[in-house]
């Protein structure tokens, strides 16, 4: 019993020292200059998030850049943790995902998206479909272009992997739950796990849209120092 509560102190600890105050706060928009028409243009693409039904960690920031030379936007979002990981000191404070979305540049209707899954950028054409749709994964927000054949997915990565890992990483993510919050595990089915239903309109979770091609500034600014900082463009 001592043990069991040294333990559960420690991992409390640990996690109070890796996490702090995880993002600043929202600088006005004013601060990076980006007109009307860009800001109109980053949520006429927006995408449209399909979470898992049960996730557990909400959307806390997002920042739409648009590349000044180039028909494509990237769609930073901040998740407020990672299910797995976080509760070691020298885990990121939150789980970063970007979405990028290319464009026609005549009449600004989405042409194409490419998503990160687990370090695999994957990419598919979006012609006359609408606002681009990403299916986001539970708790770990890998993205998902909506309708995409998930049987071509690395072997290592695909959906029924990662459902299978969740059970063997309860340990883990209970020490997360001990650290931050969030879920015990994943406890439903491999159907349920595929229930992309809840959702969130990018557009209506912009706080900053910025016009440049290099965003290092405006992330800084709007998720912290400390973050993943993924690759700027596809």
């Amino acid at each position: 019993m001592v043990r069991r509560a040294l333990l559960v102190a420690t991992v409390a600890t640990l996690g109070a020292c890796s996490r702090g105050a995880y993002a600043p706060p929202v600088p006005s928009p004013t601060t990076f200059g980006a007109d009307s028409a860009t800001w109109a243009l980053a949520k006429s693409v927006a995408p449209v998030l399909y979470l898992q039904r049960d996730e557990p960690f909400p959307l806390d920031r997002v920042v739409a850049v648009v590349h000044p030379t180039e028909p494509v936007i990237a769609y930073h979002l901040l998740w407020r943790h990672d299910v797995n990981g976080q509760w070691l000191p020298w885990a990121k404070p939150s789980d970063e995902e970007v979405v990028y979305v290319g464009y026609d540049p005549n009449t600004h209707a989405p042409t194409e998206i490419w998503t990160y899954w687990h370090g695999t950028l994957l990419h598919t054409l979006w012609l006359n479909r609408g606002p681009p749709e990403i299916d986001v994964q539970w708790g770990k927000h890998g993205s998902l272009p909506r309708g995409i054949d998930t049987k071509d997915l690395p072997s290592d990565k695909s959906l029924r992997s990662f459902y299978v890992y969740e059970f063997l990483l309860i340990p883990d993510i209970l020490l997360g739950k001990v650290a931050h919050g969030g879920p015990a595990g994943f406890f439903h089915s491999f159907r349920r796990y595929r229930d992309f239903s809840k959702v969130v309109p990018v557009a209506d979770k912009l706080d900053l849209v910025v016009k440049t091609d290099d965003p290092r500034p405006a992330l800084h600014a709007v998720f912290g120092r400390s973050y993943s900082n993924k690759r700027w463009w596809p």
